[in-house]
């Protein structure tokens, strides 16, 4: 999966900061993808028509504003599945590196999925809410934002329907990890050279290629998931699900059994269409945001460039160099003062 790398320069507050920010921003520009991505899987009569079709019909139907269905919740869930997801992972990944403080691409990939699975467990009900709200009818909604969705599931349903399918995150885990190492080993034979000459572009275009191929792989379990998180018997037409069923195995039998094996992969155009305006957005908002947090920490000229400011070591951590800008700085008031002094005398 395609990551932002890690850069020392920035405090943990300033990292979450950076992804935070350009999270909800990509995730808010390419919402309507994901809306008609979601409503492919769980398979609403939106997306009968077909991938272009289902805007039209949408808009129509709906308006422009149910592309931004559930997008503040999915947005406000970022903020503490990448906080959960970012502090396991360096915990994982602390536990297996060797002596030089290196780790394994393979065990690097076992700990993203680790981190990935307990950020989800923590954050769960928050995107069964956006499956909720992004399945209905804006027009003629049963929920109405956040809180009143959550206690409605709550009172009339029960804890055990915010959790509904999340075995299959764990599932889904297994063919996720295996895309990502399976692209990552072939890179060098990919470019032709050591994968640490990589450049910028081709980093980009590999995490792209690894999320596609991931999510290929894991599609069917991401599918079977958000029907078991929309399918209620509370709801008009039992949520929107177009095949009914009692549990993740019954639910895979029905679909195969009367929709096809390819229904599984319902909504994958939709999501290969937005992986890489997400991902390109994700990055360069990542980069905009660092450049001002490096800017204001004092290692670069501007937040407009990446020239580092004349010298500055831009080995030290921010709290290392605020330390040694003070040490600077009282050694010149001491050298003024004793100056001074001997003027005097």
């Amino acid at each position: 999966m395609a990551t932002v790398k890690k850069d020392d320069r920035l405090t943990s507050s300033q990292s979450l900061l950076c992804v935070g920010f350009a999270g909800v921003f990509s995730k808010t520009v390419t919402s309507p993808l994901e809306v008609v991505k979601i409503l492919g899987q769980i398979g609403t009569f939106h997306c009968k028509p077909g991938f272009l079709h289902s805007f039209v019909f949408i808009c129509q139907n709906e308006g422009l504003r149910a592309f931004w269905k559930g997008n503040m919740v999915s947005c406000l869930r970022l903020f503490p599945y990448s906080a959960i997801h970012l502090a396991t992972y360096k915990n994982i990944v602390h536990l297996h590196v060797d002596e030089l403080g290196d780790i394994s691409q393979w065990r690097a990939i076992v700990a993203g999925g680790l981190a990935g699975i307990s950020a989800a467990l923590a954050t769960y009900p928050l995107e069964v809410l956006e499956t909720r709200l992004i399945a209905q009818n804006c027009q003629e909604p049963t929920y109405r934002g956040l809180l009143h969705s959550l206690s409605t599931i709550y009172r009339n349903e029960g804890l055990q329907a915010l959790y509904r399918g999340f075995s299959l995150t764990v599932l889904g885990a297994v063919p996720f990890s295996i895309g990502c190492y399976a692209v990552y080993v072939n890179l060098d034979k990919l470019w032709q050279e050591r994968h640490v000459r990589f450049t910028s572009l081709q980093n980009f275009i590999n995490g792209c290629l690894a999320a596609g191929v991931a999510q290929t792989l894991s599609f069917p379990f991401e599918s079977v998931k958000k029907k078991m998180q929309a399918q209620s018997l509370l709801l008009p037409h039992c949520g929107g699900v177009d095949v009914h069923f009692n549990g993740m195995l019954d639910c895979f039998r029905q679909v195969i059994k009367n929709k096809g094996i390819m229904a599984l992969w319902s909504g994958l155009t939709a999501n290969m269409v937005k992986i890489v305006p997400y991902f390109g957005l994700l990055f360069s908002c990542f980069e905009m945001c660092k450049q001002v947090c490096l800017y204001r920490n004092g290692y670069i000229i501007s937040p407009l460039s990446y020239k580092p400011k004349p010298g500055v070591d831009q080995s030290l951590g921010p709290h290392e160099l605020q330390e040694f800008k003070r040490y600077l700085r009282n050694r010149k008031s001491h050298k003024a003062q004793s100056s001074s002094i001997g003027n005097r005398w």
